[in-house]
């Protein structure tokens, strides 16, 4: 499974050439796969789960709904988080130049496999069988 989510973790970097890096994480801040050079994944996938809590919470308090996605726009770029199903995240570092347009578009699907990426890897092996 971690090979296949780093296959997707490569490929929208491929898409998105102002694209820095990217990881997956469990919505508790447990690192799943990474792509990510010059930032250490770990701290990122702990920090991308608290900032997870925070906007969940702004949501739910201001009756958005669901967390789908949050965007910070820094000095330097963007960190931008996308649901990936109900108990992991995606999480992507993008230069200041990017197309924020297409960075939510390529992210949504991404996010999408990689949600099924993970529900076909937690189901039974005799479920997925059938």
């Amino acid at each position: 499974m971690e090979t296949d989510l780093l296959a997707e973790l490569r490929a929208i970097k491929h898409r998105m050439p102002h694209l820095a890096g990217g990881l997956v994480a469990s919505v508790d801040g447990l690192l799943i796969a990474h792509d990510t050079h010059g930032t250490e994944p770990s701290g990122l996938a702990a920090m991308t789960a608290t900032s997870l809590g925070l906007a969940q919470r702004l949501a739910d308090s201001t009756g958005q709904g669901e967390f789908r996605e949050s965007l910070v726009r820094g000095e330097h770029g963007y960190v931008a988080t996308y649901a990936a199903g109900g108990s992991c995240v995606l999480t992507l570092l993008a230069h200041p130049d990017a197309n924020i347009g297409r960075l939510h578009l390529e992210a949504r699907r991404s996010a999408q496999r990689i949600a099924a990426l993970l529900n076909d890897a937690l189901q039974p092996k005799e479920t997925r069988e059938l």
